[in-house]
């Protein structure tokens, strides 16, 4: 049997330049393309940090522990001993959330071919998969996974967006749960998993629809690398978390079991440089209890406080994340601390909205836009504004998203991105709120209309004659326009009508056939197709010779009559 290299690469024993050959060796025996990381798509040095709407967990740390590597030379010095069936095992509950979001995409997105496998390996390096299934029967984590506080000390800078209510922290944003979503990506992206009526990043088949959800944004395809790899990519935004996480991928993809939740092995180092045993960031006991939205309240101050250093520690040294100061002061000077934005916020006013109207299928011309005002009047800048869509409707935004968090500008401006219809018309709402605070929002009514045409023509010239009791030798063909462009899926009804001031069926002449093959003279629910053309079946006559004729009338008010000639041909 080939040697085994263990799965930790811990960075205080093992050289940067062992754990590359680690990564190069998984790459050739386990995972074709694990390093091959499109030039766009590599991140610089660990100090660079993109933006947090590039990455769902706000580039938060992660678990870089390896899987286990079957190889004829492992790298030299690398640590060994790692137990391939231990690895291989996912927590019950765990495993199972994994698949029932793997089976819920398969139906809502089923261009995805999101692998369940894709999320285990996410949780992995996330959580240590929900820090080794210790969760309760209801998926729900016994205590709350946070992250460090993103305050760009070492990490990305993200203000506080939540009011506290998902982390706990109303100065910073942390990444919650066993996905680690930072709180706005949450709001965007939070999913139902286990239909409790509740959403709640602690759960886990809550966080792991919310991540596949995530991971399928965008159309993407998850069967095409390069898809797979950009996915990946936005999830947290390193070449180091890439070829990490394909590797899991790869691995659970070999074959994994079972286990008992609470069991699983936790990781033991992250890519901050925290040492074995180093969770992602202190656990708050108890996980509160979730509701429909996050309550304004964040924890009381007992329940977060990690233990006090007596020196202040940098991020990526020692066990477990920064301290977060004081609550209401600047860290122990004395000195109050500003209001956040947030807090600023006194009222949402609306900031020019026109009217929102849209044809199936067609983007809306016109954005949301609305304004966040201090107490005087004054905007108010770096603010969250929620915009979700409500109601039965297809109507989406980039993405798929039904709602999206935007910060507002310096004139405490925020515009929603725009809204693209879908097939279903009527009316809808999207509602602005601010994030974090209980302040009235603004509803604003959105409709959809149908497909419409203004013009109709038929493509050919030809006469359209046939002997009494005979059959049409052509069927008519029509063409709608809209504004001069082909107007496709336009609904259309076709009648053979008594006169030209007399829209009502005729009771003789042609007519189509039914199902049943009886005379049909009104053919309703007809559609023109993607180039505008709408065909109509053949056409037959009974014995009344004469002159007749055929309507045809779309949504919008085009309309087109057709003569039709019964009689015995001549001589």
């Amino acid at each position: 049997m080939a040697p085994v290299f263990g799965r930790r690469l811990r960075r205080g024993a093992v050289t940067t330049a062992v754990a590359a050959a680690a990564v190069a060796a998984l790459a050739a025996s386990q995972a074709p393309g694990v390093t091959d990381v499109p030039r766009d798509e590599r991140t610089g040095a660990s100090g660079s940090t993109p933006p947090p709407e590039d990455s769902a967990t706000g580039n938060s740390p992660y678990y870089t522990d390896l899987p286990p590597l079957k190889t004829p030379v492992p790298p030299t010095g690398a640590p060994t001993g790692s137990d391939e069936k231990t690895d291989a095992g996912l927590p019950a509950t765990v495993l199972d959330a994994y698949k029932k979001a793997e089976a819920s995409l398969a139906t809502s997105k089923p261009g995805c071919k999101l692998p369940w496998e894709l999320l285990a390996a996410i949780g992995q390096v996330e959580s240590g998969q929900a820090r080794g299934g210790r969760v309760d029967a209801n998926g729900t984590t016994n205590a709350r996974i946070l992250g460090p506080v993103l305050n760009g000390d070492g990490f990305a800078k993200i203000t506080d967006t939540d009011g506290g209510a998902y982390d706990g922290d109303k100065t910073h944003d942390r990444a919650v749960g066993p996905m680690q979503f930072i709180p706005s990506t949450w709001d965007t992206w939070a999913q139902d998993g286990n239909a409790d009526g509740k959403k709640d990043p602690n759960n886990i088949y809550d966080a792991a629809l919310a991540a596949g959800s995530y991971l399928c944004a965008s159309d993407r395809d998850l069967s095409v690398e390069a898809e797979l790899h950009k996915a990946i990519l936005s999830y947290n935004h390193s070449t180091d978390y890439l070829n990490t996480v394909l590797s899991w991928l790869e691995h659970f993809r070999k074959g994994t079991h079972e286990i008992p939740d609470g069991t699983g092995d936790l990781p033991g180092d992250r890519s901050d440089g925290n040492g074995p045993g180093a969770s992602p960031s202190p656990t708050l006991t108890p996980t509160p209890p979730a509701s429909g939205s996050p309550s304004p309240k964040p924890p009381k101050s007992g329940d977060d406080k990690p233990s006090k250093p007596s020196k202040p520690s940098k991020p990526g040294h020692g066990s477990g994340s920064p301290t977060t100061p004081p609550s209401g002061g600047d860290g122990g000077t004395g000195t109050p601390k500003p209001p956040s934005p947030t807090d600023r916020v006194a009222s949402l006013k609306d900031a020019g909205t026109g009217k929102l109207t849209a044809t199936a299928g067609d983007a809306f011309a016109e954005r949301v836009e609305v304004r966040a005002q201090s107490t005087s009047g004054a905007g108010v800048a770096k603010a969250k504004v929620k915009f979700t869509i409500v109601g039965d409707t297809d109507a989406r935004f980039p993405g798929g998203a039904t709602s999206v968090t935007v910060t507002t500008s310096a004139s405490g401006k925020a515009t929603a991105p725009a809204l693209k219809s879908g097939e279903k018309t009527g009316d809808f709402k999207v509602r602005a709120t601010v994030v974090g605070r209980s302040l009235p929002g603004l509803a604003y009514t959105a409709t959809v209309t149908a497909r419409q045409a203004d013009a109709l023509a038929r493509t050919s010239d030809k006469a359209l004659t046939c002997a009494p009791g005979g059959e049409f030798a052509d069927q008519v063909e029509v063409k709608a326009t809209y504004k001069g462009k082909a107007a496709d899926r336009v609904a259309a009804t076709a009648t053979m009508i008594k006169s030209a001031a007399d829209a009502t069926a005729n009771d003789k002449g042609p007519y189509f056939k039914g199902a049943d093959g009886k005379p049909v003279r009104t053919l309703k629910a007809l559609k023109t197709d993607a180039n505008g053309v709408l065909k109509l079946p053949k056409m037959y006559a009974d014995d009344a010779a004469g002159t007749y004729l055929l309507r045809v009338t779309t949504e919008g008010g085009a309309t087109l009559t057709v003569e039709l000639k019964v009689a015995a041909p001549a001589a």
